[in-house]
């Protein structure tokens, strides 16, 4: 029986995983999504195609990893003095990033892989990132929101309308449904 050996943190793997994420933003910004192929890739990233189908299967595969590391939150949501506007100026700028032409090919590339395990994680950091607000409105005192009642009634709404009815959410929207959220929440 052979143990097949982890991937290190900031070895070799790692070294590979940021050429080919690199090559893959540098060619999409270059040539758009036609010049994206693995062999062109794996040239820009100098590694072989082979180990880009080892590592992520196909370009699909890859295209969705890339998707899931630019959707990764870099900070946390803004600090406004209170639950509610914390979590509406969040709101407001999510579906902006969203409902915008990269946001989309990013959910596009993240829907669009076999089994959606990238979509999970995409799940993971809108929870965390309500999480943040709520572990802020309990350290001022205030009751959290209970973020399935968020997801539920403002983000499944809007990424509807993002996905499968190729709308740009309003901010009027957002703020119209995030009432909806606020009167659920007190009722």
């Amino acid at each position: 029986m052979t143990n097949k050996p982890t991937p290190r943190p900031g070895g070799r793997s790692a070294r590979i995983q940021a050429a080919v994420h690199q090559a893959v933003r540098d060619l999409q910004q270059e040539q758009g999504r036609a010049g994206l192929t693995v062999p062109a890739i794996a040239t820009r990233a100098d590694v072989t195609p082979s180990t880009i189908y080892r590592r992520w299967g196909d370009l699909a595969q890859l295209l969705a990893d890339v998707a899931v590391e630019q959707l990764q939150p870099e900070q946390p949501p803004a600090d406004t003095g209170s639950l509610r506007s914390d979590l509406l100026a969040w709101l407001v700028e999510y579906f902006e990033e969203m409902s915008s032409a990269p946001g989309r090919a990013m959910l596009r590339d993240v829907l669009g892989t076999e089994g959606h395990t990238s979509a999970g994680k995409c799940d993971g950091f809108l929870r965390q990132q309500i999480e943040v607000i709520n572990e802020r409105a309990l350290a001022r005192g205030e009751q959290p929101m209970d973020i399935g009642l968020v997801t539920q009634i403002v983000v499944a709404p809007l990424m509807y309308r993002i996905l499968f009815a190729n709308e740009t959410p309003t901010t009027q929207a957002i703020e119209a449904l995030f009432e909806q959220l606020v009167s659920s929440a007190d009722a």
